[in-house]
């Protein structure tokens, strides 16, 4: 009796019972969104695979090689760190022991055309005291009180929106209750996030800078809601830098996905998502091979599956994103070189004279902007010694397809020079020493079908926006949805969210036809 006690205690530690059948997943795409869900599933003791277009994992967290050095053309800094320590935990794991990371003491450096300059800082007392000196005590006041708003916008959606389940406005509410209607209120879904800076910053260019934050999920800030506020506050809680590159937080993912039982399989597209009986049954892989699931994961645009690019069967299974909804695209330049000129930081920004006109060019005309605002991230700034030449990755707005007529190789030239004269009007010259690299709307449209270039999905443009994204249930039973176009929305802690979400959905809805399968809990058992 107490041998077969024992044997059952030992079975319960190694997470396996006689009898016990693994549910299998399939997960499309080995972006930050599958990655997660492929982690905390296989960890829970599903039967996982994931298969992966590209040759490696990250999706649009990656890394190209320039000269011989890997450079980061994705995301390059992790915010929300919380939400990669709260995946890995769950996973019985520490983020720490996943990867280095060091805290940006600057989060970046700002330039204008007429000379000014402007550091921004994680503490919130150097940053009031920059802004003083910049544009004077007053507005240093105003970026406090801009600061506490942020806050509070933040707090009041991190439990009640980012980390649950998607919802409704009425939803929302609910959620929050009649006692936290001020709040609800203070998120200021009806008035543009450029309206509501002009109320607080009597400075054009301090409107500028933080009506940056639009951008950062692919919108205006002429158009998205004053609730993007929140980005200010995720910066000020740590902009965190990854020793190596940010393709190492994928890269963590993977392992970690792996070593729990995860199958991986890169360089291998699925054509289609197999139906039976009204309900997501496996894969097809361009090669034809067949993979049975009892629940599918697809991280990729939810566009791809109403346009047809993952089978007939499936396309109703989400709505696609409208061609004018669409959210920014880019085009990007990597490549080392040498600079003169003013210091740089990691991250800098040379802003362009006329904001409301870039922003017009890109989503009312469907064009590049004439001059644009240019993002340059000098990667080898935060190396403890010097090093020539430097990587540099640099960014511009750009529409996504479907916004005007395709953009000429004339148009990108126009624009790279564009990109050229901001920074050299603000006393910067680069010079390549590499080939550049360079992506344009078109090349992320390939890479990402279904988006039509859009980085992010849908545009965050007025109040219903955020609400509109799906969730992690499909309209087909058995298929589940992940990854930066759906709910909670984009950007790299945002898709792992949305991996999470996706993983505690199947968890729930194969809940009553997973056979007893007890797990070792620090502390004692417990079933699940």
């Amino acid at each position: 009796m107490c041998l077969l006690r024992l044997t059952h205690v030992q079975r319960a530690i190694n997470g396996v019972f006689e009898g016990d059948v693994k549910r299998r997943v399939v997960v499309i795409g080995a972006g930050l969104g599958g990655l997660s869900a492929a982690l905390l599933l296989a960890a829970d003791g599903f039967d996982v695979t994931v298969l992966e277009a590209a040759s490696a994992p990250g999706g649009k967290m990656r890394e190209i090689l320039v000269g011989e050095r890997a450079i980061d053309v994705g995301p390059t800094v992790l915010t929300m760190r919380w939400a990669f320590e709260a995946i890995f935990q769950q996973a019985g794991l520490s983020l720490a022991d996943q990867v280095t990371l060091r805290p940006a003491e600057r989060l970046a450096r700002h330039f204008w055309g007429d000379g000014a300059r402007l550091d921004l800082f994680g503490d919130v007392e150097r940053s009031v005291a920059a802004i003083a000196e910049f544009a004077g005590a007053a507005e240093g006041e105003a970026y406090r009180a801009f600061g506490a708003r942020a806050r509070g916008i933040y707090e009041t959606l991190r439990r009640g929106f980012i980390e649950g389940e998607r919802t409704s406005a009425l939803g929302l509410a609910a959620r929050l209750g009649p006692s936290r209607l001020p709040e609800l209120l203070a998120l200021s879904p009806y008035t543009s996030l450029w309206s509501a800076l002009g109320g607080l910053f009597k400075d054009r260019r301090l409107r500028q800078l933080f009506g940056r934050y639009a951008t950062y999920c692919g919108s205006s800030p002429f158009s998205a809601p004053a609730t993007l506020m929140l980005v200010a506050h995720v910066e000020r809680e740590g902009v965190w830098l990854v020793e190596g590159g940010m393709a190492r937080l994928a890269e963590a993912f993977w392992r970690a996905a792996a070593a729990k039982g995860a199958t991986f399989h890169f360089s291998r597209a699925v054509e289609s998502i197999s139906v039976e009986g009204g309900r997501s049954v496996g894969v097809v892989t361009d090669d034809g091979e067949r993979f049975d699931a009892d629940a599918v994961v697809m991280n990729g645009d939810v566009s791809a599956l109403e346009a047809g690019l993952l089978g007939k069967a499936a396309s109703r299974a989400a709505p696609a994103t409208a061609a004018l909804d669409r959210s920014l695209s880019a085009l990007t330049f990597a490549f080392a070189g040498r600079c003169t000129g003013p210091d740089l930081l990691r991250h800098n920004v040379f802003f362009c004279d006329d904001y409301r006109a870039e922003f017009d060019d890109v989503f009312a005309r469907g064009r590049l902007p004439r001059a644009p605002t240019v993002y340059v991230c000098a990667q080898d700034r935060e190396a403890p010694e010097p090093i020539e030449p430097e990587r540099f990755f640099c960014l511009v707005n750009a529409p996504p397809e479907g916004r005007g007529a395709p953009l000429t190789e004339s148009e990108l030239s126009s624009c790279q020079e564009a990109m050229v004269r901001q920074w050299e009007r603000c006393g910067l010259k680069i010079t390549p020493e590499t080939p550049i690299a360079r992506t344009s709307p078109a090349d992320f449209a390939r890479a990402y079908p279904g988006s039509g270039g859009a980085l992010y999905g849908r545009a965050a443009h007025g109040w219903r926006a955020a609400f509109q994204r799906p969730g992690a249930r499909s309209n087909l039973p058995g298929l589940y949805l992940a990854g930066g176009s759906v709910h909670p929305g984009p950007g790299a802690p945002m898709a792992a969210l949305s991996g999470r979400q996706a993983a505690a959905a199947i968890q729930a809805d194969l809940a009553s036809t997973r056979r007893y399968r007890p797990a070792a809990m620090p502390g004692g058992m417990s079933t699940r």
